[in-house]
């Protein structure tokens, strides 16, 4: 593109679309984070009632998102080929995803897609000369913008923007643009050709439907947060204005100063025993019971936990008495809806990985598709539990066991393999007399 129809583009159509899609998800950031929408209180609230609004605030949409994203950990990738990936894995390693992919995630699960962009960098090479090199770093939708031809086929946008302080980059599928705001408007400053011959930009969707929405996790259970919000600031209002019985006495006379009314008020908050002249009776009111309010708030957290697939107990921290089986069972809808993201992640990961392949020169990495992406398995199981259905699959099966070591709970990939380099380098007695049999046989 040229300069000006790059400040064009952006001035007119970019940057107002961005900005629309930006106030939406700060609102729903808003709820991601700690500042959700007030509760509404009547004209005549006062500081206490703010108090108590404040502290009545639980970020429960945070707590619906980090339930799943502790789920989801790439931890290798592998073709149904049996290609060597050593390769293709490098740059996830060289750009630090082991522990940036959970950003990824967490974006992309709180507001429904989050990106990566793949551009070509500059590092010194084991023999010290300097060649190119992925970068690949995660993108928030809060501050970028894509624009897609098909929203749902194109594997590609047409064009990226992105807020960098006081400067916005837009991509093409040629070289990446820098503008700088001023008074007059935009102003073109340079431009950077990355050589990928796409938009180098790989979206992670929460989940997409057929025409391109979105949803993230959160938005759609705002209403329920506001329920459990209210729940919670009418219990606690209950609970700091009537929840102690209060003493009253009737037929006193009316007290004749203001210091009289005030001793009198003293007195009835501090003497055990009260006395009064003809006429005079004593009551109480009861006070507030909170359990009506209570169970409404375990009602709508029940229903939150249903409607997000969340386990109740990862909601209310009750577990008591649950067996292995029950503990499955609870985990049920969560493993599912886990399972399902890590076929979204997963595939946008290779996608990844594989413009990674291309930026750096690597036309075979580049172009296998039979790439799929392994996750650390996170089921609740006991090493005995896994050492006895593994010993069974190599037994009853003939599964090599070698095969079955990454499948160890705790064990990951690279682990396993350097366990079968080891085993290599050093066959045991047995091995050692079987192959000088076949030695012999041979000759």
């Amino acid at each position: 593109m040229s300069n000006e129809s790059v400040v064009t583009l952006a001035e007119k159509t970019l940057i107002p679309s961005a900005q629309l899609e930006w106030q939406r998800l700060t609102d729903l950031d808003n709820w991601l984070r700690w500042s959700p929408e007030k509760v509404s209180l009547p004209p005549q609230a006062n500081q206490e009632h703010k108090g108590l609004r404040d502290i009545s605030e639980t970020p429960w949409l945070a707590l619906v998102v980090t339930t799943v994203a502790q789920q989801l950990v790439a931890e290798a990738a592998r073709s149904i080929t049996g290609r060597d990936l050593a390769a293709f894995w490098a740059p996830w390693l060289s750009n630090r995803m082991p522990s940036r992919q959970r950003a990824i995630h967490r974006a992309a699960l709180g507001y429904g897609y989050a990106y990566t962009t793949v551009t070509p960098g500059v590092v010194d090479g084991p023999d010290g000369k300097r060649k190119t090199a992925a970068v690949i770093r995660g993108r928030s939708p809060r501050d970028t913008y894509a624009v897609y031809q098909d929203a749902v086929e194109d594997e590609y946008p047409m064009y990226f923007l992105r807020k960098r302080g006081s400067h916005w980059l837009v991509y093409d599928e040629e070289a990446v643009y820098t503008l700088g705001q001023e008074n007059t408007g935009l102003t073109f400053i340079t431009y950077d050709m990355h050589g990928a011959g796409v938009t180098p930009v790989v979206r992670y969707s929460n989940q997409i439907d057929l025409e391109g929405r979105t949803p993230g996790e959160a938005e759609p259970l705002i209403p329920l947060a506001k329920r459990i919000n209210k729940d919670t600031f009418d219990r606690m209002t209950a609970q700091h204005y009537n929840s102690w019985k209060v003493r009253t006495a009737v037929g006193l006379e009316d007290p004749k100063t203001e210091e009289e009314a005030q001793k009198r008020k003293l007195l009835l908050r501090q003497n055990d025993i009260l006395t009064g002249g003809t006429g005079v009776e004593f009551g109480t009111l009861d006070e507030t019971k909170p359990d009506g309010l209570i169970a409404s708030e375990e009602r709508d957290i029940a229903t939150l936990a249903a409607v997000s697939q969340t386990p109740t107990h990862s909601l209310t921290g009750d577990m008591i008495n649950l067996s292995a089986d029950a503990i499955t069972e609870a985990r049920a809808m969560l493993d599912m809806k886990a399972g399902e993201r890590k076929v979204g992640f997963g595939d946008s990961h290779a996608q990844t990985l594989r413009l990674a392949a291309h930026v750096e020169g690597r036309a075979e990495d580049a172009a296998d598709f039979s790439v799929v992406i392994d996750w650390t398995d996170f089921q609740s199981r006991s090493m005995a539990q896994a050492a006895d259905a593994l010993g069974k699959l190599a037994t009853q099966l003939g599964i090599p066991v070698e095969k079955l070591w990454d499948r160890i709970p705790g064990v990951t990939p690279d682990v396993a393999a350097g366990w079968e380099r080891y085993k290599r380098a050093n066959p045991s007695a047995e091995d050692q007399i079987a192959a000088a049999l076949r030695a012999q046989g041979g000759n």
